[in-house]
């Protein structure tokens, strides 16, 4: 936006807690100025201290440009959409999270090569502590299937490394809401700076989410010093309305979310998102059996996506989503919008 700069940002986000902590700001700054402290602090990204706009006059303004928190917040249930269906994965997928849909549509397409590079969440299996990563091979993506989204990581910085380094055409993103707003706000920019990344992004997936969780606060101060589970023994981890934790042994904690808010990031208190609004496919258990994924499908892109998975016996898809559970979940998030 012009005239708009990092300073811009700080002050009507940053500084406000609206920061979804998506990494848009940190993956499009031509400077490599702005980043993100891992740790207690990193509600909301930091700057070196220079801006090119600031500091040279020259004009820039792409991380003004992405924030997905300076529109105004969503207000719709489920939607544009095509359809709507339940899904899951006709291949291995020894970690898959609900149906394995997403990874069986991701692989398909690294193989089939409708994509060249998938920007996603991968997970260090000693710890779980997640981080942003830009896969190429099928194989891989299988094996870091079931990373768990639910940990906040700044997910959209990896698209910098994707995009600018090492040179993708092909690039699919799979995120939470405020990582699909943001990669949405770049797809329809006419900002010169952000043309790669508009020119580069061909599929967005978008998770269903009612809120992110801080790493350590949770991990490290609920679940280990107050519960003593070890991050090791966790195979399951979802939200849905509760948080939902499956162990190895086959046991279950289920821990209410009032009881973790204190582990929830500050910026999630305001997101109205709870299905990906802007994404190509949208996907999560919430409205199917279990052991099969919920697939909103809302562009030409993602039913291509879809169908081609489908075809090479990758996916299987039923007609059978209890709508009612999805549409409630969403209007309980809409509650979060902020007064005018």
């Amino acid at each position: 936006m012009a005239g708009k700069n990092y300073l811009d940002l700080k002050a009507e986000i940053w500084d406000t807690g609206k920061c979804a902590a998506c990494g848009a700001c940190v993956a499009v700054c031509p400077a490599d100025a702005i980043y993100f402290e891992i740790g207690r602090d990193s509600t909301s990204p930091l700057n070196s201290g220079y801006c090119k706009d600031v500091n040279d006059g020259v004009p820039c303004g792409a991380c003004y440009e992405v924030c997905p928190r300076i529109d105004k917040a969503p207000s719709e249930v489920l939607g544009d959409y095509i359809d709507i269906v339940s899904a899951k994965a006709e291949m291995e997928v020894p970690k898959k999270q609900s149906g394995g849909a997403v990874t069986a549509i991701l692989t398909n397409a690294l193989d089939e090569g409708m994509i060249d590079a998938v920007v996603t969440v991968v997970e260090d299996p000693w710890t779980l502590r997640p981080s942003s990563a830009v896969i190429t091979s099928s194989e891989v993506l299988v094996h870091q299937a079931g990373s768990r989204y639910n940990w906040w990581v700044p997910l959209v910085a990896s698209l910098k490394e994707a995009v600018m380094k090492r040179k993708f055409t092909n690039i699919a993103v799979v995120g939470v809401p405020c990582v699909v707003q943001a990669v949405e706000k770049m797809r329809e920019s006419d900002l010169d700076l952000l043309r790669p990344f508009r020119k580069y992004i061909r599929f967005v997936m978008g998770l269903f989410c009612t809120e992110t969780f801080d790493y350590e606060k949770l991990v490290q101060d609920k679940l280990i010093a107050e519960r003593q589970i070890d991050p090791l023994d966790i195979i399951h981890f979802d939200v849905k309305g509760k948080l939902e934790i499956t162990l190895k042994d086959g046991n279950m904690t289920i821990i209410s979310l009032k009881d973790v808010e204190d582990c929830v990031r500050p910026g999630c208190n305001i997101c109205t998102d709870l299905t990906a609004l802007d994404a190509d496919v949208s996907a999560g258990s919430i409205g199917s059996d279990k052991g099969y994924t919920t697939l909103i499908i809302r562009s030409a892109v993602g039913k291509q996506f879809i169908e081609s998975a489908v075809d090479n016996g990758k996916l299987s898809i039923e007609n059978d989503v209890n709508l009612e559970s999805v549409e409630k979940l969403s209007k309980k998030k809409l509650g979060r919008m902020p007064e005018e």
